[in-house]
């Protein structure tokens, strides 16, 4: 397993900048992520917390007891971390920013998709800033966690992410251009602002995606 970088180090967890293609589950291999990169660290045992998809890069808080796992499961439930991603698409949306809100349901393929009820919906804010012809940014906040979720938000919009095959861009690319950019929330009465910025990916290094990423979060 390739070295995974550690973003921040607390007592009671770890947080990771996952590398995309790579499944948190065990995938049919016969040690998954979470216990291989336990072996790494020298740890007996890593608690997952939360979920990215194989294809996503970015921050993932896995815990280093029970207690703090517990806790931590109980601030996502209660929707008390606030999570910050970037996505990439060559499609212009239909709308530069707003609110996308619906039910998801299972598709053909492994895939999901929106629909117009509103019983228990996935609910996503999103801004988006023209990069240059063709590329456009997105910061994209999940005020829900279902699979795929924002993946089909993106599709919703008329603007598939950038290299996602599965729902609709076929553009020749090297990645799934979504990264886990921030985490904020507060732990036992500490403040944690968590950033990190994507490091793989032809696209997310261009000037223009750098320049368009500084205008809409500026740095801590």
């Amino acid at each position: 397993m390739q070295t995974v970088e550690i973003i921040h180090k607390h007592q009671d967890f770890i947080i990771i900048d996952k590398p995309c293609g790579i499944s948190v589950h065990k995938d049919g291999e016969e040690m998954g992520f979470i216990q291989s990169l336990a072996a790494q660290l020298s740890l007996p045992q890593l608690w997952l917390i939360h979920r990215l998809d194989k294809v996503t890069s970015g921050l993932l808080i896995l815990a280093l007891n029970r207690n703090a796992a517990a806790e931590l499961s109980e601030l996502f439930a209660a929707r008390r971390i606030q999570k910050t991603y970037l996505a990439l698409s060559a499609h212009k949306p239909k709308k530069k920013q707003g609110l996308i809100i619906g039910d998801m349901e299972k598709a053909r393929r492994g895939a999901w998709k929106l629909c117009k009820t509103k019983d228990n919906p996935a609910v996503t804010r999103f801004f988006s800033y023209s990069c240059e012809p063709g590329l456009r940014l997105f910061v994209l906040y999940p005020q829900s966690g279902k699979t795929h979720q924002l993946r089909v938000a993106m599709k919703s919009l008329g603007s598939p992410i950038l290299g996602d095959a599965l729902y609709g861009d076929h553009e020749n690319s090297d990645r799934t251009y979504l990264h886990a950019y921030a985490l904020n929330f507060e732990y036992r009465g500490q403040h944690f602002d968590i950033r990190c910025p994507p490091k793989c990916g032809h696209f997310f290094q261009r000037f223009s995606v750098l320049e368009a990423l500084a205008t809409a979060l500026p740095q801590q």
